[in-house]
Protein backbone atom coordinates (compact mmCIF):
# COMPACT_ATOMS: atom_id res chain seq x y z
CA UNK A 1 0.00 0.00 0.00
CA UNK A 2 1.34 3.29 -0.75
CA UNK A 3 -0.52 5.61 2.07
CA UNK A 4 1.48 6.69 4.82
CA UNK A 5 -1.00 9.57 6.68
CA UNK A 6 -4.74 8.47 7.16
CA UNK A 7 -7.44 11.09 8.48
CA UNK A 8 -10.95 10.61 9.98
CA UNK A 9 -13.74 13.17 10.46
CA UNK A 10 -16.19 11.34 12.85
CA UNK A 11 -14.59 8.63 15.00
CA UNK A 12 -17.78 6.63 16.07
CA UNK A 13 -18.67 2.50 15.57
CA UNK A 14 -17.71 2.40 11.78
CA UNK A 15 -14.90 5.40 11.80
CA UNK A 16 -13.77 4.35 15.26
CA UNK A 17 -13.31 0.19 13.96
CA UNK A 18 -11.73 1.55 10.12
CA UNK A 19 -9.14 3.73 12.61
CA UNK A 20 -8.44 0.65 14.38
CA UNK A 21 -8.13 -1.99 12.10
CA UNK A 22 -6.09 0.32 9.96
CA UNK A 23 -3.76 0.48 12.61
CA UNK A 24 -3.81 -3.16 13.47
CA UNK A 25 -3.22 -3.84 10.07
CA UNK A 26 -0.65 -0.68 8.88
CA UNK A 27 1.19 0.12 12.39
CA UNK A 28 3.56 2.46 11.08
CA UNK A 29 0.66 4.18 9.22
CA UNK A 30 0.09 7.68 10.55
CA UNK A 31 -3.80 8.28 11.80
CA UNK A 32 -5.12 11.63 12.49
CA UNK A 33 -8.67 12.96 13.35
CA UNK A 34 -11.52 14.87 14.27
CA UNK A 35 -14.51 14.90 16.00
CA UNK A 36 -17.83 16.74 17.38
CA UNK A 37 -16.46 15.27 21.13
CA UNK A 38 -12.82 16.52 22.18
CA UNK A 39 -13.12 13.34 24.80
CA UNK A 40 -13.58 10.82 21.91
CA UNK A 41 -10.23 12.19 20.52
CA UNK A 42 -8.62 12.05 24.07
CA UNK A 43 -10.10 8.52 24.13
CA UNK A 44 -8.58 7.18 20.57
CA UNK A 45 -5.61 8.60 21.61
CA UNK A 46 -5.08 6.37 24.85
CA UNK A 47 -6.00 3.49 23.22
CA UNK A 48 -3.45 4.02 20.50
CA UNK A 49 -4.99 4.41 17.79
CA UNK A 50 -4.56 8.19 16.95
CA UNK A 51 -1.34 10.45 16.90
CA UNK A 52 -3.53 13.52 18.21
CA UNK A 53 -4.94 13.95 21.66
CA UNK A 54 -6.87 17.28 21.16
CA UNK A 55 -9.33 18.33 18.15
CA UNK A 56 -8.37 19.58 14.94
CA UNK A 57 -8.56 21.85 12.57
CA UNK A 58 -9.00 20.47 8.78
CA UNK A 59 -6.20 22.62 7.68
CA UNK A 60 -4.28 19.53 9.29
CA UNK A 61 -5.68 16.89 6.72
CA UNK A 62 -3.73 18.67 3.94
CA UNK A 63 -1.32 15.93 3.96
CA UNK A 64 -3.14 12.74 4.14
CA UNK A 65 -3.57 10.33 1.39
CA UNK A 66 -6.76 9.13 2.52
CA UNK A 67 -9.65 10.68 4.50
CA UNK A 68 -12.81 9.27 5.53
CA UNK A 69 -15.93 11.05 6.84
CA UNK A 70 -17.58 9.16 9.03
CA UNK A 71 -20.17 11.62 9.92
CA UNK A 72 -23.95 11.61 9.46
CA UNK A 73 -24.49 12.04 6.05
CA UNK A 74 -25.58 15.94 6.02
CA UNK A 75 -22.13 16.59 7.68
CA UNK A 76 -20.16 14.82 5.07
CA UNK A 77 -21.49 17.12 2.68
CA UNK A 78 -20.42 19.94 5.15
CA UNK A 79 -16.87 18.69 5.22
CA UNK A 80 -17.05 17.60 2.05
CA UNK A 81 -16.92 21.30 0.46
CA UNK A 82 -14.42 22.45 3.28
CA UNK A 83 -11.96 19.83 2.26
CA UNK A 84 -11.70 20.75 -1.28
CA UNK A 85 -8.99 23.56 -0.49
CA UNK A 86 -7.10 21.48 1.42
CA UNK A 87 -6.33 18.39 0.06
CA UNK A 88 -3.21 17.74 -1.88
CA UNK A 89 -4.39 16.57 -5.34
CA UNK A 90 -3.41 12.97 -4.90
CA UNK A 91 -5.56 12.28 -1.94
CA UNK A 92 -8.26 10.29 -1.79
CA UNK A 93 -11.74 11.04 0.57
CA UNK A 94 -13.98 8.63 1.39
CA UNK A 95 -16.93 8.36 3.03
CA UNK A 96 -19.01 5.34 4.68
CA UNK A 97 -22.86 6.72 4.77
CA UNK A 98 -25.28 4.34 3.75
CA UNK A 99 -26.72 6.58 1.36
CA UNK A 100 -24.67 7.35 -1.90
CA UNK A 101 -27.02 9.61 -4.12
CA UNK A 102 -25.93 13.33 -2.26
CA UNK A 103 -22.80 12.62 -1.64
CA UNK A 104 -21.75 11.73 -4.98
CA UNK A 105 -24.10 14.51 -6.80
CA UNK A 106 -22.05 16.86 -4.24
CA UNK A 107 -19.05 15.84 -5.22
CA UNK A 108 -19.93 16.25 -9.04
CA UNK A 109 -20.83 20.25 -8.32
CA UNK A 110 -17.84 20.84 -6.48
CA UNK A 111 -15.57 18.81 -9.21
CA UNK A 112 -14.30 16.59 -6.92
CA UNK A 113 -14.73 13.33 -8.64
CA UNK A 114 -10.90 12.92 -9.10
CA UNK A 115 -10.77 12.77 -5.74
CA UNK A 116 -13.42 10.72 -4.24
CA UNK A 117 -14.27 6.97 -4.03
CA UNK A 118 -17.67 6.22 -1.99
CA UNK A 119 -17.79 4.03 0.78
CA UNK A 120 -20.20 1.75 2.37
CA UNK A 121 -18.99 -0.75 5.16
CA UNK A 122 -22.14 -3.24 5.36
CA UNK A 123 -21.66 -3.79 9.37
CA UNK A 124 -22.79 -1.59 12.57
CA UNK A 125 -24.21 -2.50 15.97
CA UNK A 126 -26.94 -1.42 18.39
CA UNK A 127 -24.15 0.44 20.29
CA UNK A 128 -22.57 3.22 19.20
CA UNK A 129 -19.23 5.53 19.53
CA UNK A 130 -15.69 4.78 19.40
CA UNK A 131 -15.83 2.80 22.85
CA UNK A 132 -17.87 0.44 20.98
CA UNK A 133 -15.65 -0.20 17.66
CA UNK A 134 -13.42 -3.30 17.14
CA UNK A 135 -10.69 -4.45 14.92
CA UNK A 136 -13.21 -6.92 13.69
CA UNK A 137 -16.24 -5.34 13.00
CA UNK A 138 -15.09 -4.84 8.93
CA UNK A 139 -14.35 -8.83 9.20
CA UNK A 140 -16.47 -10.22 6.51
CA UNK A 141 -18.85 -7.64 6.09
CA UNK A 142 -19.47 -6.38 2.54
CA UNK A 143 -18.00 -2.94 1.70
CA UNK A 144 -19.70 -1.61 -1.14
CA UNK A 145 -17.49 0.78 -3.19
CA UNK A 146 -18.74 3.89 -5.32
CA UNK A 147 -16.43 5.20 -7.81
CA UNK A 148 -16.85 8.30 -9.75
CA UNK A 149 -16.68 8.99 -13.40
CA UNK A 150 -13.54 10.14 -12.83
CA UNK A 151 -11.89 7.52 -10.73
CA UNK A 152 -8.85 5.96 -12.18
CA UNK A 153 -8.28 2.15 -12.59
CA UNK A 154 -5.23 2.61 -10.40
CA UNK A 155 -7.40 4.69 -7.46
CA UNK A 156 -10.26 1.99 -7.30
CA UNK A 157 -7.52 -0.45 -7.34
CA UNK A 158 -5.41 0.41 -4.60
CA UNK A 159 -8.58 1.41 -2.31
CA UNK A 160 -10.08 -2.01 -3.23
CA UNK A 161 -7.13 -3.81 -2.01
CA UNK A 162 -7.14 -1.23 1.32
CA UNK A 163 -10.70 -2.25 1.90
CA UNK A 164 -9.93 -6.17 0.99
CA UNK A 165 -7.02 -6.01 3.58
CA UNK A 166 -9.13 -4.63 6.36
CA UNK A 167 -10.37 -8.17 6.45
CA UNK A 168 -14.06 -6.89 3.98
CA UNK A 169 -15.79 -8.38 0.88
CA UNK A 170 -15.18 -5.28 -1.45
CA UNK A 171 -18.02 -4.75 -4.06
CA UNK A 172 -18.30 -2.51 -6.78
CA UNK A 173 -21.59 -0.97 -7.44
CA UNK A 174 -23.31 2.26 -9.50
CA UNK A 175 -24.08 4.56 -6.35
CA UNK A 176 -27.89 5.05 -7.72
CA UNK A 177 -27.85 1.27 -7.80
CA UNK A 178 -26.52 1.19 -4.04
CA UNK A 179 -29.21 3.42 -2.72
CA UNK A 180 -32.07 1.22 -4.33
CA UNK A 181 -30.51 -1.90 -2.94
CA UNK A 182 -30.26 -0.97 0.81
CA UNK A 183 -33.39 1.14 0.93
CA UNK A 184 -34.44 -2.36 0.12
CA UNK A 185 -32.39 -4.42 2.55
CA UNK A 186 -31.72 -2.04 5.30
CA UNK A 187 -33.75 1.08 5.20
CA UNK A 188 -37.13 0.03 4.79
CA UNK A 189 -36.55 -2.80 7.21
CA UNK A 190 -35.64 -0.37 9.89
CA UNK A 191 -38.79 1.58 9.31
CA UNK A 192 -40.90 -1.59 9.45
CA UNK A 193 -38.95 -2.78 12.28
CA UNK A 194 -39.65 0.93 14.56
CA UNK A 195 -43.63 0.95 12.98
CA UNK A 196 -44.38 -2.57 14.28
CA UNK A 197 -42.44 -1.43 18.20
CA UNK A 198 -44.11 1.60 17.45
CA UNK A 199 -47.62 -0.03 16.73
CA UNK A 200 -47.43 -2.86 19.81
CA UNK A 201 -46.67 -0.04 22.01
CA UNK A 202 -49.51 1.88 21.19
CA UNK A 203 -51.83 -1.10 21.40
CA UNK A 204 -50.73 -2.12 24.67
CA UNK A 205 -52.95 -2.86 27.38
CA UNK A 206 -52.11 -0.63 31.02
CA UNK A 207 -50.52 -4.35 31.88
CA UNK A 208 -47.85 -4.04 29.06
CA UNK A 209 -49.28 -7.21 28.42
CA UNK A 210 -47.44 -7.79 24.76
CA UNK A 211 -44.54 -6.06 26.12
CA UNK A 212 -44.70 -9.06 29.18
CA UNK A 213 -45.12 -11.60 26.49
CA UNK A 214 -42.91 -10.47 23.78
CA UNK A 215 -39.89 -13.01 23.10
CA UNK A 216 -38.28 -15.04 20.30
CA UNK A 217 -39.28 -13.77 17.01
CA UNK A 218 -40.84 -10.11 17.93
CA UNK A 219 -37.65 -9.37 19.63
CA UNK A 220 -35.67 -10.95 16.55
CA UNK A 221 -37.36 -9.20 14.10
CA UNK A 222 -37.60 -5.54 15.63
CA UNK A 223 -33.96 -6.09 17.04
CA UNK A 224 -32.57 -3.24 14.94
CA UNK A 225 -35.11 -0.38 16.22
CA UNK A 226 -32.63 0.06 18.76
CA UNK A 227 -30.46 1.74 16.38
CA UNK A 228 -29.61 5.29 16.95
CA UNK A 229 -32.46 7.42 16.27
CA UNK A 230 -30.69 10.73 14.72
CA UNK A 231 -28.83 8.61 12.28
CA UNK A 232 -32.11 6.71 10.69
CA UNK A 233 -33.32 10.28 10.54
CA UNK A 234 -30.50 10.89 8.40
CA UNK A 235 -30.95 8.57 6.04
CA UNK A 236 -34.61 8.86 5.88
CA UNK A 237 -33.87 12.59 4.39
CA UNK A 238 -31.14 11.19 2.18
CA UNK A 239 -32.45 8.39 0.38
CA UNK A 240 -36.03 9.61 0.37
CA UNK A 241 -36.95 9.21 -3.46
CA UNK A 242 -35.58 5.30 -2.99
CA UNK A 243 -37.67 4.87 0.51
CA UNK A 244 -40.79 6.05 -0.79
CA UNK A 245 -40.60 4.07 -3.82
CA UNK A 246 -39.88 0.95 -1.46
CA UNK A 247 -42.71 1.57 0.86
CA UNK A 248 -45.38 1.80 -1.86
CA UNK A 249 -44.10 -1.15 -2.95
CA UNK A 250 -44.38 -2.57 0.85
CA UNK A 251 -47.85 -0.92 1.07
CA UNK A 252 -49.07 -3.01 -1.75
CA UNK A 253 -47.29 -6.08 -0.96
CA UNK A 254 -49.65 -5.91 2.79
CA UNK A 255 -52.78 -4.82 0.86
CA UNK A 256 -52.14 -8.01 -1.03
CA UNK A 257 -52.45 -9.99 1.89
CA UNK A 258 -55.00 -8.08 3.71
CA UNK A 259 -57.11 -9.13 1.10
CA UNK A 260 -56.37 -12.48 0.89
CA UNK A 261 -56.60 -13.20 4.76
CA UNK A 262 -59.93 -11.04 4.46
CA UNK A 263 -61.19 -13.48 1.50
CA UNK A 264 -59.84 -16.14 3.10
CA UNK A 265 -57.93 -17.47 0.12
CA UNK A 266 -55.88 -20.31 1.75
CA UNK A 267 -53.69 -21.24 -1.58
CA UNK A 268 -52.77 -17.40 -2.11
CA UNK A 269 -52.16 -17.26 1.68
CA UNK A 270 -50.02 -20.39 1.69
CA UNK A 271 -48.38 -19.13 -1.64
CA UNK A 272 -47.60 -15.79 0.51
CA UNK A 273 -45.50 -17.82 3.27
CA UNK A 274 -44.10 -20.26 0.87
CA UNK A 275 -42.59 -17.64 -1.55
CA UNK A 276 -41.18 -16.13 1.24
CA UNK A 277 -40.13 -19.00 3.05
CA UNK A 278 -38.12 -20.50 -0.41
CA UNK A 279 -36.60 -17.09 -0.96
CA UNK A 280 -35.45 -16.75 2.96
CA UNK A 281 -34.15 -20.07 2.84
CA UNK A 282 -31.94 -19.45 -0.52
CA UNK A 283 -30.19 -16.93 1.17
CA UNK A 284 -26.97 -17.64 2.17
CA UNK A 285 -24.61 -16.13 4.84
CA UNK A 286 -20.80 -16.62 3.72
CA UNK A 287 -20.31 -12.89 4.41
CA UNK A 288 -22.21 -9.94 6.41
CA UNK A 289 -24.53 -7.23 5.70
CA UNK A 290 -25.94 -4.18 7.01
CA UNK A 291 -28.09 -6.71 9.90
CA UNK A 292 -25.79 -8.42 12.45
CA UNK A 293 -25.19 -12.19 12.91
CA UNK A 294 -26.08 -12.94 16.81
CA UNK A 295 -23.89 -15.32 18.31
CA UNK A 296 -25.81 -16.74 21.32
CA UNK A 297 -26.11 -20.24 23.16
CA UNK A 298 -29.52 -21.10 25.28
CA UNK A 299 -28.68 -23.06 28.47
CA UNK A 300 -30.86 -24.64 30.64
CA UNK A 301 -29.91 -23.98 34.25
CA UNK A 302 -30.54 -25.29 37.97
CA UNK A 303 -32.77 -22.31 39.29
CA UNK A 304 -30.81 -21.67 42.21
CA UNK A 305 -29.07 -18.94 43.81
CA UNK A 306 -25.87 -17.68 42.45
CA UNK A 307 -26.46 -20.32 38.93
CA UNK A 308 -26.20 -17.46 36.59
CA UNK A 309 -23.19 -15.45 38.56
CA UNK A 310 -21.70 -18.87 38.12
CA UNK A 311 -21.63 -19.40 35.01
CA UNK A 312 -20.45 -15.43 34.47
CA UNK A 313 -17.57 -16.35 36.40
CA UNK A 314 -16.56 -19.21 33.89
CA UNK A 315 -16.91 -16.94 31.46
CA UNK A 316 -14.74 -14.06 32.91
CA UNK A 317 -12.27 -16.26 34.40
CA UNK A 318 -11.18 -17.73 30.57
CA UNK A 319 -11.37 -13.89 29.13
CA UNK A 320 -14.75 -14.32 27.54
CA UNK A 321 -16.23 -11.07 27.12
CA UNK A 322 -20.81 -11.61 27.22
CA UNK A 323 -22.50 -8.98 25.19
CA UNK A 324 -25.73 -9.95 26.53
CA UNK A 325 -27.64 -11.92 29.24
CA UNK A 326 -31.35 -12.53 30.04
CA UNK A 327 -33.71 -15.49 31.05
CA UNK A 328 -36.08 -16.05 28.36
CA UNK A 329 -39.67 -15.97 29.82
CA UNK A 330 -41.50 -16.90 26.32
CA UNK A 331 -39.08 -19.55 24.94
CA UNK A 332 -41.71 -20.09 21.91
CA UNK A 333 -38.56 -20.63 19.37
CA UNK A 334 -35.90 -21.61 22.06
CA UNK A 335 -35.59 -24.73 24.43
CA UNK A 336 -33.33 -23.27 26.52
CA UNK A 337 -33.75 -20.98 29.93
CA UNK A 338 -30.76 -18.50 29.54
CA UNK A 339 -29.74 -16.93 26.37
CA UNK A 340 -25.88 -15.40 26.23
CA UNK A 341 -25.05 -13.63 23.63
CA UNK A 342 -21.32 -12.63 22.48
CA UNK A 343 -19.18 -10.26 20.55
CA UNK A 344 -17.99 -12.83 18.39
CA UNK A 345 -17.88 -16.46 16.94
CA UNK A 346 -14.70 -17.20 19.10
CA UNK A 347 -16.11 -16.34 21.87
CA UNK A 348 -19.26 -18.39 21.21
CA UNK A 349 -17.23 -21.47 20.26
CA UNK A 350 -14.79 -21.15 23.42
CA UNK A 351 -17.63 -20.68 25.42
CA UNK A 352 -19.26 -23.64 24.20
CA UNK A 353 -16.53 -25.53 25.12
CA UNK A 354 -16.37 -24.88 28.16
CA UNK A 355 -19.83 -25.89 28.45
CA UNK A 356 -19.59 -28.80 27.29
CA UNK A 357 -16.37 -29.71 29.26
CA UNK A 358 -19.38 -29.40 32.60
CA UNK A 359 -21.84 -31.15 30.72
CA UNK A 360 -24.04 -27.63 30.66
CA UNK A 361 -27.29 -28.32 28.25
CA UNK A 362 -27.13 -26.31 25.81
CA UNK A 363 -28.44 -25.34 22.03
CA UNK A 364 -26.90 -22.80 19.23
CA UNK A 365 -28.80 -19.84 17.69
CA UNK A 366 -27.79 -18.47 14.08
CA UNK A 367 -25.49 -21.53 13.77
CA UNK A 368 -25.61 -21.29 9.98
CA UNK A 369 -24.08 -18.11 9.92
CA UNK A 370 -20.66 -19.69 10.86
CA UNK A 371 -18.79 -21.17 8.06
CA UNK A 372 -17.61 -24.55 6.83
CA UNK A 373 -20.99 -26.13 6.44
CA UNK A 374 -21.74 -28.70 4.14
CA UNK A 375 -26.06 -29.08 3.14
CA UNK A 376 -27.60 -32.75 3.01
CA UNK A 377 -31.07 -33.84 1.80
CA UNK A 378 -33.30 -34.98 4.72
CA UNK A 379 -33.05 -38.48 5.81
CA UNK A 380 -31.10 -39.34 2.00
CA UNK A 381 -26.88 -38.84 3.18
CA UNK A 382 -25.49 -41.44 3.46
CA UNK A 383 -22.72 -41.04 5.81
CA UNK A 384 -24.18 -39.75 9.65
CA UNK A 385 -23.34 -36.82 11.15
CA UNK A 386 -23.07 -35.84 14.52
CA UNK A 387 -25.90 -33.53 14.48
CA UNK A 388 -28.07 -32.39 12.16
CA UNK A 389 -31.14 -30.56 10.55
CA UNK A 390 -34.08 -30.92 8.98
CA UNK A 391 -35.65 -30.90 6.13
CA UNK A 392 -32.24 -29.59 4.89
CA UNK A 393 -29.47 -31.19 6.95
CA UNK A 394 -26.22 -29.26 7.45
CA UNK A 395 -23.28 -30.05 8.83
CA UNK A 396 -20.95 -27.44 10.92
CA UNK A 397 -17.51 -28.38 11.71
CA UNK A 398 -16.77 -26.06 13.84
CA UNK A 399 -18.94 -26.92 16.76
CA UNK A 400 -21.18 -30.19 15.37
CA UNK A 401 -24.23 -28.31 16.49
CA UNK A 402 -26.78 -25.73 15.33
CA UNK A 403 -30.13 -24.32 15.65
CA UNK A 404 -33.08 -26.23 13.65
CA UNK A 405 -35.49 -24.41 11.37
CA UNK A 406 -37.76 -22.15 13.30
CA UNK A 407 -40.65 -24.33 11.34
CA UNK A 408 -39.68 -27.69 11.99
CA UNK A 409 -39.05 -26.80 15.99
CA UNK A 410 -36.61 -29.17 16.71
CA UNK A 411 -33.25 -30.40 17.61
CA UNK A 412 -31.37 -33.62 16.24
CA UNK A 413 -28.40 -35.85 17.05
CA UNK A 414 -27.10 -38.64 15.39
CA UNK A 415 -27.89 -42.10 17.07
CA UNK A 416 -25.48 -44.14 14.97
CA UNK A 417 -26.33 -46.89 17.33
CA UNK A 418 -30.10 -47.39 16.47
CA UNK A 419 -29.28 -45.79 13.03
CA UNK A 420 -31.64 -42.87 13.48
CA UNK A 421 -31.59 -39.20 14.05
CA UNK A 422 -33.29 -38.67 17.30
CA UNK A 423 -34.66 -35.59 18.63
CA UNK A 424 -32.84 -34.44 21.72
CA UNK A 425 -36.23 -34.32 23.68
CA UNK A 426 -35.82 -38.15 23.48
CA UNK A 427 -38.53 -38.38 20.53
CA UNK A 428 -37.30 -40.64 17.59
CA UNK A 429 -38.25 -40.92 13.28
CA UNK A 430 -37.03 -43.92 11.25
CA UNK A 431 -38.41 -41.27 8.29
CA UNK A 432 -40.20 -38.34 6.70
CA UNK A 433 -43.70 -40.62 7.89
CA UNK A 434 -43.30 -40.40 11.05
CA UNK A 435 -42.01 -36.87 11.25
CA UNK A 436 -45.02 -35.46 9.65
CA UNK A 437 -47.36 -37.71 11.71
CA UNK A 438 -46.04 -36.37 14.99
CA UNK A 439 -45.80 -33.07 13.89
CA UNK A 440 -49.40 -33.39 12.96
CA UNK A 441 -50.02 -34.13 16.49
CA UNK A 442 -48.49 -31.83 17.79
CA UNK A 443 -50.49 -29.46 15.33
CA UNK A 444 -53.71 -31.25 16.65
CA UNK A 445 -52.63 -30.65 20.50
CA UNK A 446 -51.53 -26.76 20.46
CA UNK A 447 -55.42 -26.32 18.66
CA UNK A 448 -57.19 -28.25 21.14
CA UNK A 449 -55.36 -25.76 23.84
CA UNK A 450 -55.92 -22.91 22.02
CA UNK A 451 -59.91 -23.86 22.32
CA UNK A 452 -59.79 -24.68 25.58
CA UNK A 453 -58.64 -21.45 26.22
CA UNK A 454 -60.74 -19.58 24.44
Amino acid sequence: MSFEKVGFIGLGLIGGSIAKTIKKKYPDTTLIATARHADTIQEAHNFGTIENDTLLPLSDFADCDYIFLCTPVQQNLIYLKELKSVIKPSCIITDVGSVKSDIHKAVTALDMEANFIGGHPMCGSEKTGFFNATEYLLENAYYIITPTAKTTPAQLEEFHALVKSLGSVPMILDYEKHDFATAAISHLPHIISSSLVNLVSDLDDEQETMRTIAAGGFKDITRIASSSPVMWQNICLSNQEQILKLTDCYIHALQNIRSSVADAKSDDIISFFQSAKDYRDSITTPVRGSLQKNYSVYCDLVDEAGAIATLATIMASHNISIKNIGILHNREYEDGVLQIEFYEEDALEKAVKLMEERQEHYKIEHMADLADETEFSFFQQGEYVDMCIGPHLTYTKALKAFKITQQSGAYWKNDKENKMLTRINGVAFRNQEELDAWEKEQQEARERDHRKIG
